[in-house]
C-alpha cells in the first residue's frame, strides 16, 4: 500500500474528519475507499460500453475488430493504472 498527500481546503478536512468519525473509520480509509469505488465504477463502464460496442458491430466487422476494441479497452486500463509497459504499447492505437 502506498501513502498519498492532498490538499483540501480547511473546511472540508474538517468536514471529512467528521464524517470520517460517524463512519466509524479514518479519513485516509474514508478517501482509499472512495478512489477504489470510482475505480470500479469506471472499470465497470468501460466493461459495459465494450459489451455494447462489440455486440454492435462484430456482425460488420467480425474478430478483428473485436479483439482491437478489447486491445483498446485494457490500454484505457492501463493508462489509469499507470502501467508504462501497457501505455508504450498502446502508443500507436
Amino acid at each position: 500500500m502506498k501513502n498519498l498527500t492532498i490538499t483540501v481546503d480547511d473546511s472540508v478536512l474538517e468536514w471529512a474528519r467528521v464524517e470520517a468519525a460517524r463512519r466509524g473509520t479514518s479519513v485516509s480509509r474514508m478517501v482509499g475507499d472512495f478512489m477504489a469505488e470510482m475505480m470500479q465504477r469506471e472499470d465497470a463502464y468501460e466493461r459495459a460500453y465494450l459489451a455494447w460496442r462489440t455486440d454492435e458491430r462484430s456482425w460488420q466487422a467480425g474478430p478483428a475488430a473485436v479483439a482491437a476494441a478489447s486491445a483498446q479497452a485494457h490500454r484505457a486500463s492501463a493508462r489509469r493504472a499507470g502501467d508504462p509497459q501497457d501505455l508504450n504499447s498502446g502508443a500507436a492505437a
